[in-house]
């Protein structure tokens, strides 16, 4: 898989991380809430569970040593740009911003709507 980034180019770094719980902002599945599978931080992306939901047509493979996997039509998550979610406050049951605080030499995200820690 060829990246456009150059090696020398610093990783990107995102706020929201997986097992976080989010809301999305924006897109077909506005409004709803679910929790992060999975994170690509250098396509900017986030895979919510049960949001942007692709069907892909499969068909069944048939692997050695293994048995034959059922092909069919296949449901899966799509990604969403990490822009157009926001990661639920604990205290508050909102959608916030992050704030990334520093203590001893240990960074812990801070909710900025209630001051809550998230992690």
């Amino acid at each position: 898989m060829a990246s456009n980034t150059p090696k020398s180019a610093p990783k990107p770094r995102m706020r929201i991380r997986a097992g976080d719980q989010v809301q999305v902002i924006s897109g077909k599945d506005r409004g709803k809430t679910g929790r992060v599978l999975r994170t690509e931080p250098r396509r900017q992306r986030v895979y919510v569970e049960g949001m942007n939901m692709l069907k892909r047509h499969m068909k069944p493979q048939q692997i050695p040593g293994r048995e034959q996997t059922a092909g069919g039509v296949i449901e899966r998550e799509g990604s969403i740009h990490v822009s157009n979610v926001m990661i639920l406050d604990p205290k508050a049951k909102g959608p916030t911003r992050l704030r990334v605080q520093r203590k001893d030499g240990k960074r812990s995200r801070i909710a900025v709507r209630s001051g809550a820690p998230i992690d």
